[in-house]
């Protein structure tokens, strides 16, 4: 896959990425690349599998959920920007934050907004469970993020709390996430959210498949959650 077939399938699902967007796309491949060679931030380094295994994947929720109504934005453990810094590039009135522990890696994402442009991102450097408790971020986003971070009953915990009431976490997963969702249904419920979809689909070349688990939060997070940095891995709810 390459910036023009990527173009091609966002149209498909009428998300329409301009030439600007396209070359913003192209910058941020040639950063991660470079930035790579000093850091570990993929093990994917190659144009076509990056393009549809890193820069595809991140749209694809928007594929089945309006961005454009989405006034704000935290994607939690977002690594090397997957999919938050895709995303602020084929919607770029959404006000995105990005939380990450590992200070290198947020040093390489404002790197990569400067390079790009992209106005209305902040960085946080935090676990999720510290952020998660801090009044300035608790219960303040219309939409959650996570992509690959941790099994379905931990995450809940590290994001449901950031979730407005009315809001939605999405959780994005590869693999078939029936067990999971099973396992997470008592976190889900504890922590305020009610699953209200999952969208299961294949990549188009590779065609692995991929799960986005959109989580609605009915009501407010009770006051005990987020428990302190490393409980929710350690003693997940379920």
């Amino acid at each position: 896959m390459d910036a023009l077939k990527l173009q091609q399938l966002a149209a498909e699902h009428a998300v329409h990425l301009t030439e600007e967007q396209l070359r913003q796309f192209e910058r941020y491949y040639e950063l991660l690349v470079e930035w790579n060679e000093k850091m570990n931030l993929t093990g994917i380094t190659e144009r076509e599998p990056v393009y549809e295994k890193h820069f595809f994947d991140s749209i694809t929720p928007a594929f089945y959920y309006d961005f454009s109504q989405v006034e704000n934005l935290i994607d939690v453990g977002s690594g090397a920007g997957f999919p938050g810094i895709p995303l602020k590039i084929c919607f770029p009135a959404l006000k995105l934050t990005i939380l990450d522990s590992l200070n290198k890696r947020l040093v390489f994402l404002q790197e990569v907004v400067r390079e790009l442009g992209l106005t209305n991102v902040s960085f946080l450097h935090s676990r999720a469970e510290d952020a998660g408790r801090d009044k300035k971020y608790r219960e303040t986003f219309q939409m959650v993020t996570a992509r690959a971070v941790a099994r379905l009953a931990v995450l809940s915990e590290l994001c449901l709390p950031f979730v407005k009431p009315s809001g939605v976490f999405l959780a994005m997963k590869s693999a078939s996430t029936g067990e999971e969702l099973d396992e997470a249904k008592k976190a889900i419920k504890t922590l305020g959210g009610k699953t209200e979809k999952v969208e299961t689909f294949h990549l188009p070349e590779e065609e692995s498949e991929r799960n986005l688990i959109f989580i609605r939060k009915l009501k407010q997070t009770p006051s005990a959650y987020p428990r302190k940095a490393g409980t929710p891995n350690k003693n997940p709810i379920i």
